[in-house]
């Protein structure tokens, strides 16, 4: 199988190439220049994988939820991408991605289950719960939301936390039954993450038509009023 995977959702945008069992990858930390920086990244991989666009399988984009420019360019990459090469799609949350991250890394003990938790700024987060599943990759045990981090509850269970949201609100790290591995309050979404639940989603016939790839933002306010900072 041929994968093409982009995620440009938070401030660290990455992409990969899953060719017939090789990986090519390419990430970055940026600030504005996102699409300049996906768009480059996709020529490299492509180059050195030896793959030409049109010779792909799918494009697995990453659907956020993340910053909202962010989220607005792996969208429209994949989407430009797959029209002009007349190819299928795959969406895939951040929080998925970050939840089959943390479920995939080995363990004297299996949890039941992640909880995938991203910074979404305003004092607030976006989080998810998610367990392990044999055809899907990850399957969610509740719906993603976000949220203050204060009123974050997730399922009873063992669950192994992931993602900067754990670094930017340390108390999350402290719920009962979450335990967060070495490393797990500094992970990021990855595009080869996405590529492996993309290729899950392409054998389950899950793949969209460019034109039905939606983005997930979970809010619709990015910022706010000076009269609300004020009020803070």
């Amino acid at each position: 199988m041929r994968l093409l995977a982009v995620d440009a959702a938070t401030e660290h945008c990455s992409v990969a190439l899953w060719s017939d069992g090789r990986w090519v990858e390419r990430s970055a930390d940026s600030g504005k220049a996102h699409a300049e920086q996906l768009l480059g990244m996709v020529v490299e991989v492509l180059a050195e994988g030896e793959v030409a666009l049109a010779g792909l399988d799918a494009i697995a984009a990453s659907i956020g939820p993340g910053a909202f420019t962010g989220v607005r360019v792996s969208v429209a990459v994949a989407q430009g991408l797959a029209f002009g090469a007349g190819l299928r799609v795959l969406a895939v949350s951040t929080l998925e991605a970050l939840a089959l991250q943390a479920l995939s890394d080995p363990a004297p003990q299996t949890p039941s289950g992640a909880i995938a938790v991203l910074d979404a700024r305003m004092q607030e987060v976006y989080w998810g719960c998610f367990a392990a599943d044999a055809e899907q990759g990850v399957i969610a045990t509740s719906a993603p939301r976000v949220s203050p981090p204060e009123a974050v509850m997730p399922p009873p269970g063992r669950l192994v936390g992931v993602g900067r949201g754990f670094a930017a609100y340390p108390a999350l790290g402290r719920l009962p039954g979450v335990e967060l591995r070495p490393g797990a309050d500094a992970a990021r979404p990855r595009a080869r993450d996405f590529a492996r639940l993309g290729a899950l989603k392409f054998a389950l016939g899950q793949a969209l038509d460019p034109a039905d790839l939606q983005p997930v933002y979970l809010r619709d306010k990015i910022a706010y009023t000076e009269a609300e900072r004020a009020a803070r």
